[in-house]
């Protein structure tokens, strides 16, 4: 499953990307992998461990509330079935 935010550019700074990511492990868990920055600049990636898929998507569905309120705004999923936005 993937997702795809933007925040447009606001001043003279570029505009910004959160990709939050969930992927199965090879020892049964998941991974929770977060890309962000600016577009056409550097960016960061961090992950997170998950013993299962539903504390997985829980932790994808409130990062992904989190940049909402932010001001970010949904460009994109990826995914067989999609979480519910608030």
């Amino acid at each position: 499953m993937r997702v795809l935010l933007q925040q447009p550019a606001q001043g003279h700074e570029a505009a910004r990307f959160v990709q939050l990511m969930l992927q199965p492990d090879l020892l049964g868990g998941w991974t929770l992998v977060r890309e962000s920055g600016q577009i056409g600049g550097r960016s960061q990636l961090r992950s997170q461990q998950y013993a299962d898929e539903p504390s997985a998507l829980g932790a994808l569905e409130r990062a992904r509330d989190t940049q909402l309120r932010r001001g970010f705004h949904l460009v994109g999923t990826h995914a067989a079935t999609m979480p519910s936005a608030p």
